[in-house]
């Protein structure tokens, strides 16, 4: 083998080990940030072709790896808007040139000058506008994703569309003389009476009364009568300034089922068309006892709060306690997680290697699920990085050996020439 080889051989495993103590350095330095995952640093032998009666020293073939796929613990935290991902996806984040990246790194918070979730590294979550409906969601790419703005977010004004209202009807009632409830004169009857709040296209409540009149029996029939509580007069029940908004008949059978009249629908002032779910109407040997009443709908309110759920759909919370859907946050997976390319801020960006990412939701696809109020630590095990330091340093030592013996004969060899 030439001195030359030798020393060749010599400067290549120093650098192997000077690479391989860089990794460590790193590991530990890293061993309490978030979402930081492990380097390692492969080798694998370069080797010269070698005579018959010569030994031609190759050198050291160094190759970084990153253990991306690999888990880190769950650090629990007070904060809703930090997250963490069990499983094999990442979150959407744009730096801030607007370019997309992938990161574990889920401690995320609100940017106070633009209200957009980042992490400590200024990454920018992005996720879809559901406020409005489901997004389009583009399986192989990042368009339709927003930045995920928890500060300008404002819960809009919520017309009435749908309700339900479900009550039972004595049956042992009297036939309501005429004129009933429906004909909006003075002196009508009629049997019972109930109210529901509505909402408008502003949101302003608008309470309408509910009147029941039995009108026939054999078979027993009521009519439900709808009015707009704001056209009442001032004394007495009737007549109402309008109305009424709608009328519909009920008709039960022998068993005091509902046999005919399963909703009604009407226009509320100034809002939308409103339809009620009657099917839930009984006619019983009982005295009357509403069931059920709900209308959707809600007047503007401040948001108290911000909820994430495991599938990823972040809520917010107003200060009647009323949760609205405002963004879903997508998870990102590829085909080989540990060839992706790592970036400043433990974010990572595709390769050829890696595979192009694929964008689903929390608990779909192998994306993992997503936990809110905590995050992923290093997946650093100090103890084995402190035994590859020690190692690594005897390597290096004993590297530097074989270059002082190398240096050596060569100075032999040059005090033969002279």
């Amino acid at each position: 083998m030439s001195l030359y080889g030798m020393l060749r051989t010599s400067v290549s495993g120093m650098t192997a080990q000077s690479n391989l103590l860089g990794t460590v350095s790193d590991n530990i330095a890293n061993a309490g940030t978030t979402g930081y995952k492990r380097a390692d640093t492969e080798f694998s032998s370069l080797l010269l072709e070698t005579g018959g009666t010569e030994y031609q020293s190759g050198s050291v073939n160094t190759d970084v790896r990153y253990a991306i796929t690999q888990q880190g613990a769950l650090d629990y935290t007070s904060s809703s808007t930090d997250l963490a991902i069990q499983g094999g996806g990442f979150f959407l984040v744009n730096d801030p040139s607007g370019q997309t990246q992938l990161t574990r790194a889920g401690s995320f918070q609100v940017d106070a000058s633009t209200g957009n979730l980042v992490n400590s590294a200024g990454l920018t979550l992005m996720g879809y506008d559901v406020s409005k409906g489901d997004p389009s969601v583009v399986l192989n790419g990042t368009a339709g994703l927003v930045p995920i703005n928890l500060q300008n977010t404002k819960l809009a004004a919520t017309p009435s569309t749908e309700g339900t209202f479900a009550a039972n009807l004595p049956s042992n009632a009297p036939v309501a003389t005429a004129p009933v409830a429906g004909a909006n004169v003075a002196g009508a009857s009629f049997t019972e009476k109930s109210s529901l709040v509505a909402y408008d296209n502003l949101g302003n409540a608008v309470t309408l009364d509910l009147y029941l009149t039995k009108t026939a029996a054999n078979p027993d029939t009521w009519q439900l009568a709808v009015y707009d509580q704001a056209g009442a007069p001032a004394t007495g029940t009737f007549p109402y300034a309008s109305g009424p908004l709608s009328t519909q008949t009920l008709t039960f059978d022998a068993s005091g089922k509902l046999a005919s009249g399963d909703s009604i629908s009407l226009a509320v002032p100034n809002g939308a068309t409103l339809t009620l779910d009657l099917s839930g109407m009984s006619q019983l040997a009982a005295p009357y006892t509403p069931f059920t009443a709900s209308v959707n709908g809600n007047a503007p309110s401040a948001i108290s709060d911000f909820s994430i759920a495991k599938d990823g759909t972040v809520y917010a919370t107003d200060a009647n306690g009323r949760k609205s859907a405002i963004y879903r946050i997508p998870l990102a997976t590829v085909a080989s997680p540990d060839r992706l390319e790592p970036l400043t801020g433990n974010a990572y960006s595709t390769t050829l290697e890696s595979g192009a990412i694929q964008v689903g939701f929390p608990n779909e696809g192998g994306a993992g699920t997503l936990l809110s109020g905590a995050t992923e630590q290093s997946n650093v095990d100090m103890a084995s990085e402190l035994t590859r330091m020690i190692v690594a340093q005897r390597d290096y030592t004993a590297n530097s050996k074989v270059f002082q013996t190398g240096t050596e004969l060569l100075d032999v060899l040059m005090n033969l020439k002279r």
